[in-house]
């Protein structure tokens, strides 16, 4: 697997390689709520040369089931899948890069998803477009249709748990909540119908884990380990509202500590863990941070 981030001077010498060599580009703009036309707005209005636009409501995401079953943005099919990477570009022979404003956000659940499926030469631009254009390296404007790509997704490489291996305790590490921490205490919930988290969760915030302007800062994740005493060699299980900030932490977590083992994603997260009025929900500051 390669390194999980790439920074803007490494992104820059890459795509001034041979043609053959230089990854496919991926624009993954997204904001919650805002639909297809808007974020692929913001995209027309400005990306790096030569890449495409990927959806994450349609192209990242399947429909959720009966009673919000599976949560806001349940997996997609292979085949869904496949076709929305190959629209983008992707193919098996070339490295790819997936991108988004600033916070990586949505790019991290593309690059979550893609090896999932079993691709793993795949990387984030760190500090994403915002970072790329304030470093003075060009940009272009309008829409950019790539050639489509071949990739070949095939089974699940990564594990994805199920809402049972929590409820029965069979978790092999700790259960991370990636969500700020009003949403964990359960103080506000602006977007799901129930506040607060899954008993046991540790509160690590993955939006407090970032630079200003949207890098990572793999020293915060270090310091929110330690204080919370969990064990960087563990195998957490990431959880959030939706499967994309937990994809994020995933993504923080493979970038501050390559050598443990990977951790595993509730895609369902707590949209899908709310759908069943059985399952127990916790409030207050049990696994938060202490030094906030």
């Amino acid at each position: 697997m390669s390194a999980p981030m790439i920074s803007v001077p490494e992104l820059a010498e890459a795509m001034a390689g041979p043609q053959p060599t230089r990854p496919t580009m991926v624009d993954v703009r997204w904001q919650l709520g805002r639909g297809f036309a808007a974020n692929h707005a913001d995209y027309v209005d400005g990306h790096l040369p030569e890449a495409g636009f990927l959806d994450l409501d349609s192209g990242l995401a399947g429909r959720p089931g009966p009673r919000g079953r599976g949560g806001r943005h349940p997996m997609p099919s292979i085949t869904a899948a496949t076709d929305a990477f190959r629209a983008a570009g992707v193919s098996d022979s070339r490295p790819v890069v997936f991108y988004d404003e600033s916070t990586s956000l949505a790019a991290a659940r593309a690059w979550w998803v893609l090896r999932y499926f079993g691709h793993e030469d795949v990387r984030v631009l760190d500090g994403g477009f915002a970072r790329w254009v304030a470093d003075g390296q060009p940009w272009t404007t309008g829409g950019y249709l790539p050639p489509r790509g071949d990739v070949t997704l095939r089974s699940p490489a990564l594990h994805l748990v199920q809402a049972e291996e929590i409820a029965t305790g069979v978790l092999a590490g700790p259960l991370l909540d990636a969500r700020a921490p009003e949403r964990y205490r359960g103080e506000v919930e602006p977007i799901d119908p129930v506040a607060g988290h899954i008993p046991g969760a540790l509160n690590v915030p993955t939006l407090a884990l970032l630079h200003t302007d949207g890098r990572l800062r793999p020293d915060r994740l270090r310091a929110a380990v330690e204080d919370l005493g969990v064990d960087p060699a563990s195998a957490p299980t990431l959880y959030c509202g939706s499967g994309v900030q937990a994809a994020h932490l995933a993504l923080t977590w493979e970038a501050t500590f390559p050598a443990s083992p990977e951790p595993a994603l509730y895609i369902g997260s707590w949209s899908d863990w709310i759908s069943d009025s059985e399952r127990a929900v916790a409030q207050g500051d049990e696994g938060a941070l202490r030094s906030r």
